[in-house]
């Protein structure tokens, strides 16, 4: 056990039941045994593929930060839901589920990914990301308040990769990224280094 333990930070998706039949799934106390600090939630796969609710992923947020667990929250648009002018209205209502369940938001990070740039090849430009950023920054301080709103990372996804990231880190409501397939090429590290170019 103690040679995993400190290598597992993070887990993708959690169960909200302690225990039970749920082949497949992970259970939070699960995760933490093996080592793990965060949970992706509501990431695009499990809201499309799967048909997890917005109400499903609540409760897996909730179940997941009352064990101790930091909540990865993921939002965003598909591309029809974008070209029809629907994105803040997609993140909001998405957001709505998280909020319902979230009491201590420094437990949590958002991370807003376009579906229709996960694992596209496709990514938002800079001022689309820094727009959408911004626009759930003030969801954050019209309805949490400017102290959770200015706290609470906010994190881009979406096919980041070495030649985006530095413009996309220079925008100033994008916090940092979560990173797919990137994470596996020898490019990582410029994605991890970009704050510095």
């Amino acid at each position: 056990k103690q040679w995993y333990q400190r290598r597992v930070a993070i887990t993708a998706g959690t169960h909200e039941a302690e225990k039970g039949a749920f082949t497949g799934e992970i259970s939070n106390v699960m995760a933490l045994d093996c080592g793990a600090a965060y949970v992706i939630l509501g990431h695009s796969e499990r809201r499309h593929v799967f048909n997890e609710s917005d109400q499903q992923i609540g409760r897996k947020t909730k179940a997941a930060l009352e064990k101790g667990l930091t909540v990865i929250a993921c939002i965003g648009e598909k591309q029809m839901e974008r070209e029809d002018g629907k994105t803040i209205e997609v993140c909001i209502r998405q957001l709505e589920a998280f909020k319902s369940n979230v009491s201590d938001w420094s437990k949590v990070v958002v991370a807003y990914e376009p579906v229709w740039a996960i694992g596209t090849g496709k990514v938002a430009t800079p001022e689309i990301a820094q727009e959408t950023h911004h626009d759930i920054r003030n969801w954050m301080k019209d309805n949490l308040g400017e102290n959770i709103a200015e706290a609470v990372r906010i994190i881009y996804g979406g096919s980041v990769n070495g030649k985006n990231c530095v413009n996309l880190s220079k925008q100033p409501d994008i916090d940092g990224f979560l990173v797919g397939g990137a994470s596996l090429k020898p490019e990582f590290i410029d994605i991890i280094n970009c704050n510095k170019a």
